[in-house]
């Protein structure tokens, strides 16, 4: 894009100086009077406070102006309106901007987005528009004063606006590369349609020596295919126990980076419907543990989404936020929508959060240093997913030892071994320059994060589980909780058929042992659900009536009674160990009496299981959205609550001691030891 707009121009040499100026950083000066880039608003603001704004920036290696907009000081528009006044150059709305005069094509207008750069075309000539980041403020002003003849060739306009004008002009466009951009590249990666034909490998793998079996032997078929389906069924617990107890190193803590150490770092979260969170969520990634200037925050809602809009328009956060509207062009799925929000990203790494997620606030540091630590390869670290509202009913609590055994024991060991990870659904924190190579998300599925983990392994790249976590909330009735597993198994059986559409390939991309790993975790999850109600029908019919439910002989009686009996034991002991070693390791086992009912999840599982199947001819891009922000209880308030007043009590006591001096009326110290119950209990609510 750069290079056909230099071509276009007159004075190339002036065009790469305001290049260079709009994109590198800089962070030399250290006081108000080195920072050219408030000159316009020393006038409007306090002197300490533009004083601290350019001692920050110093700190940050980012330019003051970004200092003030991060702390609410004034919106990005009304500093550059400023900043444009001062310098003499033009402020750029793009409200009536004609598509004609801008000289980009579809796809490079998109990418204009993630640059901050438009080359407009003004009275026969090309004018370039900025919506500066970082330092180029700074970097913009100074040139343009050492040459003024810069300033008729260049305009500056707010990032909100720009990213207005790539929305109205190219949405279309916007909408087809979210759906179709991985079909087009690689249609064998991607679960849009035609299916049936593209898949016809992978189910041949399963039916044709099924049916050849059946062809020689009758009769003994069915008491094979049982045999089978056990030793596949104990390989996929034989996998979960190896990951239990695998020793995960864990990478080093202390080495914390400095304020312009940190790069810029984007949070997307895909929302639909979500009007009860929104607020939490960003008050939640407000308290993330780095710099604001630098926290690069994109929502992509549904265009259609009224509800959700009207309670981002009135968050209590003062944190600058992009919404990004989705175009309603293909399906409606939280993949799309990350899709849509992808080019928008400004950040050197990425990290997805979902609606009702309330992240450790050292999660983005803890992620960059163990990208820092991490070889080439690593392209991913998964956070650790815990539920929060365990209190609110035994299905949440099923949900939490569920967690704690799949986050907290069996991913760390699959890490640990270098084996392919099917990621959660939230908390990933990625290379960004590696999630676009990879093609981002697969819009048509259904579990996108299950394929994304596996792509990413076939294209070479490995990930990693940070020690940090993000607290979630579980459905508490059964109803949504179907629902939503529905979706997942639907969405692996999805990640299934796409990847053995070519069983061969995927061997050389992900080796022997990571072929077998994604059989196991990935069909083994959907293989295990599905049989299961079968292999207990099977028990049930042989104890019942003494006979299995096809001719045999009592050799083949006894056989089949002991595979299903020994198969049933191992998995429900495996299952509930992994469930009591994750809560124990999040010492949570006061609700260890949850694993009891694990026969009982395990049929819920299957019925879930068997309902995907249905929706995976029925309706295989059916979204079947869980419902946020109705979580009764809160077990981080609860702690919280405790803590606090466990602070007031010592408080109390240094004081009656004479150990503390009497605070002032209206000081922090005297506000703490107001009403903590009433205001624990309004946090809770929200």
């Amino acid at each position: 894009m750069r290079v056909a707009v230099r071509a276009s121009a007159a004075g190339g040499g002036a065009w790469a100086q305001i290049d260079e100026a709009a994109r590198v950083p800089s962070a030399e000066p250290t006081n108000a009077d080195g920072c050219p880039e408030l000159d316009c608003v020393r006038a409007l603001l306090p002197a300490d406070v533009i004083e601290d704004a350019a001692r920050r920036a110093a700190r940050l290696g980012v330019g003051a102006d970004r200092v003030l907009i991060a702390a609410g000081k004034l919106s990005e528009e009304a500093y550059l309106r400023a900043f444009c006044a001062t310098l003499g150059v033009a402020f750029e709305p793009l409200d009536d901007v004609p598509r004609v005069r801008c000289p980009l094509t579809d796809e490079q207008l998109i990418k204009s987005a993630g640059t901050g750069l438009l080359p407009l075309t003004i009275e026969d000539d090309i004018a370039l528009v900025v919506a500066p980041r970082s330092a180029a403020a700074r970097r913009l002003s100074s040139a343009i004063k050492e040459n003024p003849s810069l300033a008729p060739r260049i305009r500056f306009t707010s990032a909100e606006r720009l990213y207005r004008f790539v929305l109205h002009h190219a949405d279309i466009a916007l909408a087809a590369r979210a759906t179709e951009a991985l079909k087009r590249r690689w249609p064998a990666l991607s679960a849009a349609p035609p299916r049936w034909r593209m898949s016809f490998p992978a189910i041949a793998t399963i039916v044709l020596p099924a049916v050849a079996i059946f062809a020689l032997s009758p009769t003994g078929a069915p008491l094979f295919f049982e045999i089978m389906l056990a030793a596949f069924f104990l390989a996929w617990l034989g996998l979960r126990l190896t990951a239990a107890f695998v020793e995960c190193p864990v990478g080093n803590t202390s080495q914390s980076l400095s304020g312009d150490e940190l790069p810029v770092y984007t949070v997307i979260a895909a929302l639909y419907r979500e009007a009860a969170s929104v607020d939490g969520l960003l008050r939640a990634i407000e308290k993330l543990n780095y710099p604001h200037e630098k926290l690069d925050v994109i929502v992509a809602l549904e265009a259609d989404d009224v509800d959700t809009r009207a309670a981002l328009a009135s968050r209590t956060t003062r944190m600058p936020v992009t919404v990004i509207p989705v175009p309603e062009l293909g399906p409606r799925t939280k993949p799309k929508a990350l899709n849509v929000a992808l080019p928008f990203a400004r950040g050197t790494f990425t990290v997805i959060y979902d609606a009702e997620d309330r992240p450790e606030p050292n999660q983005l540091r803890l992620a960059l240093q163990a990208f820092r630590a991490g070889s080439n390869d690593l392209a991913c670290v998964q956070a650790r997913l815990c539920i929060d509202n365990s209190a609110d009913s035994w299905l949440a609590q099923l949900f939490t030892a569920e967690y704690a055994g799949q986050f907290d024991v069996f991913l760390p060991g699959l890490a640990a071994l270098h084996l392919p990870l099917s990621l959660g659904g939230s908390s990933n924190h990625f290379y960004t320059s590696i999630l676009r190579q990879v093609g981002g998300w697969d819009s048509h599925n259904v579990t996108e994060d299950a394929d994304l983990g596996m792509r990413l392994a076939r294209f070479g790249y490995r990930t990693g589980v940070i020690g940090s976590t993000t607290y979630e909330e579980a459905p508490t009735s059964l109803g949504p909780w179907l629902r939503q597993r529905t979706r997942w198994f639907k969405g692996w059986m999805q990640t299934w058929l796409v990847h053995m559409r070519q069983p061969t390939k995927l061997w050389r991309d992900l080796g022997l042992s990571g072929f077998f790993t994604f059989q196991l975790i990935v069909g083994g999850n959907v293989l295990a659900a599905l049989v299961h109600p079968l292999f207990m029908a099977g028990s049930i019919y042989a104890v019942v009536r003494g006979l299995p439910p096809w001719p045999s002989d009592s050799a083949a009686l006894e056989i089949l009674a002991t595979v299903y009996g020994i198969t049933a034991a191992i998995g429900y002991l495996t299952s509930a160990f992994l469930g009591w070693l994750g809560l124990q390791r999040r010492g949570l086992l006061a609700g260890a009496w949850v694993l009891l009912l694990t026969p009982l999840h395990w049929l819920l599982l299957s019925l879930a299981a068997w309902r995907a199947l249905y929706q995976l001819v029925a309706a295989p891009y059916a979204w079947e959205k869980t419902e946020h922000g109705l979580a009764r209880s809160s077990r981080r308030a609860a702690r919280m609550t405790q803590a606090l007043l466990a602070l007031e009590r010592h408080l109390s006591a240094l004081k009656d001691a004479g150990e503390l001096p009497e605070p002032a009326p209206h000081s922090r110290t005297a506000l703490m030891s107001t009403s903590y119950a009433a205001r624990e209990r309004r946090a809770v609510a929200r």
